[in-house]
């Protein structure tokens, strides 16, 4: 069977997207390997295996174009109305918090945040298929 381990994103400024991670996830550095033109930076925390790739190619000045096909990234959290305070009070400005229904159930209560680079990330609270 396969396993997913890592989805990778492309970011300008590596300080600045690791520190985003680790206030808004509590994502460690858990492996960087630099290389002759770029680095590649692994994030994890003890909840999962699934990391984040944060590949930073040295000479690149401009904002990356995420086009019309990126989707996002989703985090499940416990308590979402206290990881939302705890987003604002970072000054990390997550979007207000939505429901989302299907046939009457909810299936979603969620809200989505912005990282440096534009990448939205969509953090949902535990409920049903989301665990």
């Amino acid at each position: 069977m396969a396993k997913a381990i890592h989805s990778m994103i492309r970011v300008r400024d590596e300080a600045r997207s690791v520190d985003f991670y680790a206030r808004a996830f509590g994502l460690e550095v858990a492996q960087r390997l630099p290389f002759d033109g770029f680095t590649l930076v692994y994030l994890r925390n003890a909840e999962a295996d699934f990391e984040v790739e944060l590949t930073i190619n040295h000479d690149r000045t401009e904002p990356y174009a995420l086009g019309d096909g990126y989707g996002h990234i989703a985090f499940v959290v416990d308590d979402l109305d206290a990881e939302h305070a705890r987003f604002t009070q970072e000054g990390l400005t997550p979007n207000p918090i939505k429901e989302f229904f299907h046939e009457g159930a909810l299936l979603a209560k969620f809200f989505f945040v912005t990282d440096p680079d534009g990448y939205k990330i969509e953090v949902l609270k535990k409920h049903g298929r989301y665990r």
